[in-house]
């Protein structure tokens, strides 16, 4: 389960270590819950991702949420404590090993009532569900990004915000095709056709961030959004 493009920082070492290190991680359970999924290699947020995600959870008062990616619930739970008591997060999961581990840690960290799991593959989901979202954080298959996102910014409210992590394929998605090892080139091509589709897009705000292995922010600038991917 390990993530080996979290462990090629983009970033300095020294500045690296000030980010995921120093600041402190996630108190209490949700904490115990981020330092034994980080000792197993489970592929959850780094700590720099995860105090960023509870800030602007915080700093938005976010009352509705969708996650795509539950994985063992670290990031769903996060976000539910980080959210007023009458807040509510839906997060999609199709893995049943990941659906029992989450299940459980949101039972263990008392929100369950709280989250929603939706199990199932996100592109099937996502048709089903109404919205509207203040806060949509993607977290899964990074080559289903492009395709899951005209159904996410049909689901955000007007000025909310998508959160997309690892986006940088561990530095290399601006590298050449060729330099790309095969295995990885439908990443590669799905997540530069994902920048070309919202980086000069008239009615999205977005940026980037170098978080983990990156992270793109996206505001919806109108009720509605019409997306055109020319893949």
């Amino acid at each position: 389960m390990r993530n080996e493009m979290m462990h090629r920082p983009v970033i300095q070492e020294d500045v690296l270590t000030l980010m995921r290190h120093r600041q402190p991680g996630m108190p209490g359970q949700l904490g115990e819950l981020q330092a034994q999924a980080t000792a197993d290699g489970v592929p959850i947020i780094p700590n720099e991702t995860a105090t960023f995600l509870n800030f602007f959870v915080k700093q938005i008062k976010a009352k509705n949420v969708l996650e795509i990616g539950t994985a063992v619930g670290f990031s769903g739970s996060l976000m539910a404590l980080a959210m007023s008591p009458d807040g509510h997060v839906d997060t999609i999961d199709r893995f049943d090993v990941m659906i029992r581990k989450a299940k459980a840690n949101f039972e263990k960290l008392g929100v369950a009532k709280q989250v929603t799991l939706l199990e199932g593959d996100a592109k099937d989901v996502l048709p089903t569900l109404e919205g509207p979202y203040d806060f949509i954080f993607m977290d899964s298959a990074k080559s289903k990004y492009i395709e899951f996102l005209p159904e996410c910014l049909r689901l955000l409210k007007k000025d909310g915000v998508v959160m997309i992590d690892d986006i940088f394929q561990a530095g290399t998605v601006m590298h050449e095709r060729s330099e790309i090892p095969k295995s990885q080139r439908t990443i590669h091509r799905k997540l530069n056709l994902l920048y070309d589709t919202v980086l000069a897009h008239p009615d999205l705000t977005v940026t980037i961030l170098p978080l983990g292995d990156g992270v793109l922010m996206i505001a919806k600038d109108k009720d509605s959004v019409d997306i055109t991917i020319n893949d």
